[in-house]
C-alpha cells in the first residue's frame, strides 16, 4: 500500500510538470539553465536577458542557455543593446550562438564574438522557438551582452538601454520589451512633470505606469523643453533619482485614466471607509485620540488610520459607490515625525458586489501581486494596476509594516462605462388551433430564412470635405451678387423718379443744344440771329398785357420754360438773383417775406429747396450782337443799374420792383429785337418763352 501510494504521488507530480510545460508552450515564455545566466525576464511576447554580472566583466568558464518560446504561428525578433565578448581564439571558447529551434532539432542562425561589437540589424527566427547560448572561456575583459526580444510584429522594438537622447523626433512611438526594470538602469524625474532626457525610456515607462515590467508594451513619447530640477520618487518598485538641469525632457501620452477618485477631495464620504480596527488611546494631557478609518485620506492634515493590532489580518476597505476603472494607488505613512509608522508591503483585494473578492495578480503570473509600500512615514509611493481592474470595493491587506500599521491612501482611475448587455426575451408560445379536417404536422422544423446584410458601405471620397465647403460658399456668393444687382437697380429707378420732376419736356430733349448757344463765343451778325433784347428804360413804358402779348408773338429761340402756366408760386425760389442794391423798393417787395402770392417766373425752373437762394446772372460780351429796330414798345424784365423803375400795375409791377438794383457793376440785359435801347448801353441776354399762355393776377403791392 505504501509503495502504491508512492507511485501514485510520483505520477501526479509528473502529470503536473507536464501540464505546466504545456501551459508555458501555449502562452509563450522560456527557460534558462547554466551558471553563466544573468538578469533574465521572459514574458509571453517579449523579454530581456543578459550575461552574468552585466555590465561588469563576465565570469570565466561559464555557460548559459535560454530557450525562448512564443505563440505558435509567431516568429521571434532579437535585438542587441550591448555586445562585448572577448575574442581570444576566433570565437572558439568565448562566443554567443543563436539557434532556430530548441534541443536536438535546432539549427544555427549566427555566432558572434568581439569587443564592442555593433550589431545594428535584428535577428529574425524562422519558427516560434529560439535557443540563445552563451559560452565564456578564460578572458581578461568584456562586459558580456544585453539582448531584448519580441514577436516579429513589433517592428519598433527597442532595448532597455536606449534613452530619449538617442532619438531626435519630437514625438515617436516605440515598443518596450518585458524586463526593463533592470538593477543597473537609472532615471530622473516623475509624472506629471516629466523625465530627464538621460533616463532610460523603457524604465521610465515602467516607473510612470505606462507599461508593465512583466509584459512590456507600447510607449508614446513627447519631447519638451527641459527644467531646472527633477524630483525623485518611488513608483512601481523603481526609484527615480533627483536630476539637475537638462536641455530636454520627455513625457508619455496616456489614456488619461489616472485621476483621483475621491479620498483626498472628500467625494467618498466617511461612512464608505471602513477598517478591521482602529487605534484609540489617551495621551499625557488626558485627551482621548481615535485614529479611525476616515483619517486614511491622502494629504489630509492630522494623524492617519492606525490599526489597533498590527498583524496580517488587518485591512482597510473603500467603497466607491459604483463600479470604477482602477489604474493605481498612492500610499503614505503617518506623515507625523513623532509617530514613525508606515506599511512597507501589502496586497490588493477587490470586488464588484462586496461578496466575492479577488486578489490582484499580474497576467501570466501564478501568484498574488505583492506591492511595495513606503520606505518612511512621509513620502508618497505609487503603484499601478496593469492591466486596470474594474471594481466597486477595494480592500488593502498590509503584509509588512514599521512599528504599527498606519497609512493614508488615494485611488487612481476613472469612470467605468460598461458595454450594453444584449438580453434575449422569449415571445409567447403560439399553439395551432385544432382542426378536424386537417392534420397538423409537428415533426417538421422550419427555419427562418437567412437574412444577409446587403447594406453597402458608402464610399467617402477625400474630396467630399472640400465639396461640402465650396458648395455653400458658392451659393452664398451668387446670392450676394444677385442682391447687390437688385439693390442697384432699385436705387437707379428711385433716382430716376426723383429727377423726373425737374427734367426737360420730351418734345424739347432733342434741341437741348440750343440753350447752350449763349455760352458759346459770339459769331458775326451774318451767320447768327440777333437775340431779342430789351432795355430797362423801355420796359418802364410797357404795360403788363403788352409784354405778355409780345412774348407770345415771338417764336422762342431757346428752350421752353418747364411750367407753361403762371401760377402763384410765392414759396418757390427764383433762379435769377437781382443785383444787390440799397433801394427800399426791393427790400419791401421781397417775395420771400411778402404774404401775398408771388409772381411765377417764366424764364427758368425753380431751384430745389436745398440749393442756393438765388442764381447769379450770366455775364456775356454782347458786342457782336447789333441791336435792330423793333416797332413794338417793350419793357425789360430786369432793371438797368442807375434807373428807377416806374410804378406798374399788377403782378408785372411786382416783377419790375423786385428786379431793381443800385449796384455799380455793369450788367447786360436782353432787349427785344429791332428796338434801340434808350437808356441802357449794356444788356443781358435771357430766354424768351415760346407761345405759351401766361396767366397773371393783378394785385397791388401793399404800400
Amino acid at each position: 500500500m505504501e509503495t502504491g501510494g508512492m507511485v501514485s504521488g510520483r505520477l501526479a507530480w509528473l502529470l503536473s510538470r507536464c501540464l505546466v510545460s504545456l501551459l508555458l508552450l501555449l502562452r509563450g515564455a522560456g527557460a534558462q539553465k547554466g551558471d553563466g545566466c544573468g538578469y533574465t525576464v521572459m514574458g509571453p511576447e517579449s523579454g530581456t536577458l543578459t550575461s552574468m554580472n552585466y555590465p561588469k566583466t563576465y565570469l570565466n568558464n561559464t555557460v548559459c542557455e535560454w530557450d525562448i518560446h512564443v505563440k505558435p504561428g509567431e516568429r521571434i525578433l532579437i535585438k542587441f543593446g550591448d555586445f562585448d565578448i572577448e575574442n581570444s581564439d576566433s570565437c572558439h571558447s568565448s562566443y554567443l550562438r543563436i539557434y532556430d529551434g530548441v534541443r536536438e532539432s535546432r539549427t544555427e542562425i549566427a555566432k558572434y564574438c568581439g569587443l564592442a561589437l555593433q550589431l545594428e540589424s535584428p535577428i529574425e527566427s524562422r519558427t516560434n522557438k529560439v535557443t540563445v547560448q552563451f559560452m565564456s572561456g578564460t578572458h581578461i575583459s568584456g562586459r558580456g551582452f544585453l539582448a531584448s526580444y519580441s514577436t516579429t510584429n513589433k517592428t519598433d522594438l527597442i532595448t532597455c538601454l536606449q534613452k530619449a537622447s538617442h532619438f531626435s523626433e519630437p514625438e515617436y512611438s516605440k515598443y518596450c520589451p518585458a524586463g526593463c526594470m533592470t538593477p543597473f538602469g537609472e532615471i530622473s524625474g516623475t509624472v506629471p512633470l516629466g523625465y530627464r532626457d538621460s533616463s532610460s525610456l523603457c524604465m521610465a515607462g515602467v516607473h510612470a505606469g505606462v507599461v508593465s515590467n512583466i509584459l512590456g508594451g507600447q510607449i508614446n513619447v513627447v519631447i519638451s523643453k527641459g527644467i531646472d530640477f527633477y524630483e525623485g520618487s518611488l513608483a512601481n518598485n523603481i526609484t527615480s533619482k533627483v536630476g539637475s538641469l537638462s536641455t530636454t525632457l520627455f513625457t508619455f501620452k496616456t489614456s488619461g485614466c489616472y485621476g483621483t477618485l475621491g479620498m483626498e477631495s472628500g467625494v467618498i464620504p466617511d461612512a464608505q471607509i471602513n477598517a478591521s480596527s482602529f487605534l484609540e488611546w489617551t495621551d499625557n494631557t488626558g485627551q482621548n485620540n481615535a485614529w479611525r478609518s476616515e483619517r486614511a485620506r491622502l494629504k489630509k492634515l492630522g494623524p492617519p488610520w492606525v490599526a489597533s493590532i498590527s498583524n496580517e489580518f488587518q485591512w482597510l476597505q473603500i467603497d466607491l459607490s459604483k463600479l470604477k476603472k482602477l489604474t493605481g494607488i498612492i500610499t503614505t505613512g503617518s506623515t507625523i515625525d513623532k509617530f514613525n509608522y508606515y506599511v512597507s508591503s501589502y496586497k490588493i483585494v477587490y470586488s464588484e458586489d462586496g461578496m466575492k473578492w479577488t486578489v490582484y495578480r499580474q497576467p501570466h503570473v501564478g501568484q498574488d501581486k505583492i506591492f511595495r509600500g513606503n520606505l518612511d512615514y512621509n513620502h508618497e509611493v505609487r503603484n499601478n494596476f496593469i492591466p486596470p481592474i474594474v471594481a466597486r470595493f477595494v480592500k488593502i491587506h498590509p503584509l509588512q509594516w514599521h512599528k504599527k500599521i498606519a497609512m493614508k491612501v488615494e485611488l487612481l482611475g476613472c469612470q467605468f462605462n460598461a458595454p450594453p448587455k444584449l438580453t434575449m426575451t422569449e415571445g409567447p408560445v403560439l399553439k395551432p388551433r385544432a382542426n378536424n379536417n386537417s392534420r397538423v404536422r409537428i415533426d417538421k422544423t422550419t427555419f427562418p430564412p437567412e437574412i444577409k446584410n446587403t447594406t453597402v458601405t458608402p464610399i467617402i471620397s477625400k474630396d467630399l470635405p472640400l465639396v461640402t465647403i465650396l458648395v455653400p460658399v458658392l451659393v452664398m456668393s451668387l446670392t450676394s451678387i444677385i442682391l447687390i444687382l437688385v439693390c442697384a437697380w432699385h436705387c437707379r429707378n428711385r433716382k430716376k423718379k426723383a429727377e423726373g420732376t425737374y427734367d426737360l419736356p420730351y418734345w424739347d430733349r432733342a434741341g437741348w443744344w440750343k440753350g447752350m448757344k449763349q455760352f458759346l463765343p459770339a459769331k458775326s451778325a451774318e451767320h447768327e440771329e440777333t437775340p431779342v433784347r430789351y432795355s430797362s428804360c423801355e420796359s418802364s413804358r410797357v404795360r403788363p398785357r403788352e409784354v405778355a402779348t409780345m412774348l407770345q408773338a415771338e417764336s422762342a429761340e431757346y428752350a421752353q420754360p418747364l411750367v407753361g402756366v403762371a401760377v402763384g408760386t410765392l414759396h418757390q425760389r427764383s433762379t435769377f438773383k437781382p443785383e444787390e442794391c440799397k433801394e427800399p423798393g426791393y427790400a419791401d417787395l421781397d417775395s420771400y417775406t411778402n404774404p401775398e402770392d408771388a409772381i411765377y417766373h417764366a424764364y427758368a425752373e425753380p431751384l430745389p429747396t436745398n440749393g442756393p437762394e438765388y442764381a447769379t446772372p450770366i455775364i456775356m460780351d454782347m458786342s457782336g450782337h447789333p441791336i435792330g429796330p423793333m416797332g413794338l414798345p417793350s419793357t425789360s424784365t430786369f432793371k438797368v443799374p442807375g434807373s428807377q423803375a416806374p410804378p406798374l400795375v399788377g403782378t408785372y409791377n411786382k416783377l419790375l420792383s423786385r428786379t431793381a438794383s443800385s449796384a455799380s457793376t455793369q450788367v447786360l440785359y436782353d432787349t427785344p429785337k429791332g428796338t434801340q435801347g434808350v437808356c441802357a448801353v449794356e444788356e443781358m441776354v435771357y430766354q424768351v418763352p415760346q407761345s405759351v399762355p401766361l396767366q397773371t393776377t393783378n394785385r397791388e403791392v401793399p404800400p
